[in-house]
């Protein structure tokens, strides 16, 4: 189901052609290079990880093209939380039993816009279109959003917002991870 708004399209495909991973893989790296120095876990795919993940079926990908067909965009969409090495798939199911049951439950992997899009529609459709399908679907749906991002950019009240707008939702932290590091000073080990 594509749909247009300001000249932006967004198209779900179930995979990205070879030909433009490479494309994709620069928007990706544009997008999320800066977050490998200001995040203890890793927030960005290694190139054969993010070409697997646009080469699989079971992942949906929301793309934002411009009227001229360069992607701006892409937001990735699952139900096959197997796919999302990070998460556990069973936590889910526990959380969300009803949901499991109907197959409803997805997972987010990432939103990534150009910069040069970024005061732009590209993320607003690309959002609208994942809250079409979790709404239909009356579907639970998980995210993460490392803290550099919400402390900086406030993506978490961006997301809230975008969603809130379209659909009647129930968002909530479901659990977090504080990284700590010690520097030894005494004896020398400095």
């Amino acid at each position: 189901m594509d749909r247009t708004v300001n000249d932006i399209r967004v198209s779900i495909e179930t995979t990205i052609p070879d030909a433009e991973i490479e494309g994709f893989h620069l928007l990706y790296e544009t997008a999320f290079a800066p977050l490998r120095t200001v995040a203890v876990a890793r927030q960005v795919l290694h190139p054969a990880e993010f070409r697997e993940e646009l080469a699989d079926p079971r992942i949906q990908k929301h793309v934002a093209r411009t009227a001229q067909g360069k992607p701006v965009g892409l937001t990735t969409l699952t139900r096959h939380l197997e796919t999302v090495p990070w998460i556990s798939p069973e936590y889910f199911a526990m959380r969300f039993p009803q949901h499991a049951e109907r197959n409803a439950i997805y997972y987010a992997g990432f939103t990534l816009v150009d910069p040069s899009a970024r005061q732009g529609a590209a993320f607003h459709v690309m959002i609208e279109s994942v809250v079409r399908i979790l709404a239909v679907e009356r579907a639970a749906v998980g995210w993460d959003i490392c803290a550099y991002n919400n402390s900086r950019f406030s993506f978490a009240d961006a997301l809230r917002t975008a969603v809130g707008e379209q659909a009647n939702v129930e968002i909530a932290v479901e659990d977090s991870q504080t990284y700590y590091a010690a520097r030894f000073i005494e004896g020398g080990a400095d």
